[in-house]
């Protein structure tokens, strides 16, 4: 067994044929072909429906291993290069959409300066959908709100931030210092579907005080919600992050008594150590986080007394140092 042949399956897997998978790789048809074979004679299974190019159920589990193989590999040679004090290598990072919206922007401008070689790819998605793209290797780091359900990934937090109705200049809530849940069980409002974190936290909030919100319309994307509240379609109970500078003449954000802030972090598979670029990235984001010149109004970053434990890490060079009391840590996956 070698890595060419673990490469062939996978680029099978993901690109659906063995034509398809040799263009992806540079090389013929007839050498994927060589080498799933090869494969398929050590493990004595048959790992791809030759009419099809499916995967079978041996293929599929050979696949979930040989991805972790091949990440850790490049993990390997990201950190024996590190070792000169150069990061190179990609990592992708999901993030919901409504932090992704402030957060993205400084990475792109800092990150090029900070490791010239270090490649990014940004990927956007729902808390949870961000959960089992973690767990399967689709992205590397995710920035999403906490708790992170799930088994296969482990959290750090990053920040809180205030939750807030959003509401046009001209509508009667907008002159109030505070609204309350009882003022807006009066009032239909752009919510997140049931079952989604954000709208289970609106939910308990709510029973609380004996309430129920009415939905105008329910969404799977708080950036949907966001746009449309922005384009005075309806009300909505927005993160502080989700409104940007150059729209607050035309909205104003309103406290909603008795709305805890939600808490934003960082997440990571749980198996497997974090590579070079990865630990890079993520040193970063905690330096963003620390800025207040670069995060939005209501957005405040954990303070390093709530207790986070370090991230593991291979032995290497100590990191560059992040922003004062910023330090990387982790805390169980359910936050």
């Amino acid at each position: 067994m070698d890595l060419r042949q673990l490469n062939a399956l996978v680029a099978i897997a993901e690109h659906g044929s063995f034509s398809a998978a040799a263009d992806a790789l540079s090389t013929v048809q007839s050498n994927v072909s060589t080498h799933v074979k090869k494969l398929e004679r050590e493990l004595g299974a048959q790992l791809v429906e030759r009419g099809t190019g499916e995967l079978t159920d041996a293929g599929s589990l050979v696949v979930a291993r040989a991805k972790r193989v091949i990440r850790e590999l490049d993990a390997m040679s990201s950190d024996v290069t590190a070792l000169s004090h150069e990061i190179v290598g990609t990592v992708r990072v999901g993030a919901i959409g409504t932090t992704a919206r402030w957060l993205v922007p400084a990475l792109v401008e800092i990150t090029p300066e900070r490791h010239r070689h270090l490649r990014l790819i940004f990927v956007e998605a729902t808390t949870l959908g961000l959960g089992d793209q973690l767990a399967s290797g689709q992205v590397d780091v995710g920035v999403l709100a906490l708790p992170a359900s799930g088994s296969e990934v482990r959290t750090m937090a990053l920040f809180e931030e205030d939750l807030a109705l959003v509401v046009p200049r001209d509508h009667p809530l907008a002159s109030r210092a505070l609204v309350s849940l009882a003022d807006l069980a009066r009032e239909p409002l752009f919510l997140p579907l049931p079952g989604t974190a954000y709208r289970d936290e609106l939910d308990q909030a709510t029973r609380a005080v004996g309430v129920e919100l009415q939905a105008k319309a329910e969404m799977d994307s708080l950036r949907l919600i966001a746009s449309l509240s922005f384009e005075g379609c309806g009300l909505a109970i927005l993160p502080a992050g989700a409104v940007p500078n150059n729209l607050k003449e035309d909205v104003v954000t309103v406290p909603v008594e008795g709305l805890a802030p939600r808490l934003v972090g960082v997440a990571q598979r749980r198996r497997g150590l974090p590579g070079a670029p990865v630990r890079a990235l993520v040193e970063i984001l905690t330096e963003i986080v620390f800025d207040p010149s670069r995060t939005p109004d209501g957005v405040r970053p954990v303070p390093p007394d709530r207790g986070r434990a370090p991230l593991p890490s291979p032995a290497a060079p100590p990191a560059r140092p992040a922003a004062p009391g910023a330090s990387p840590g982790a805390s169980p996956a359910a936050g």
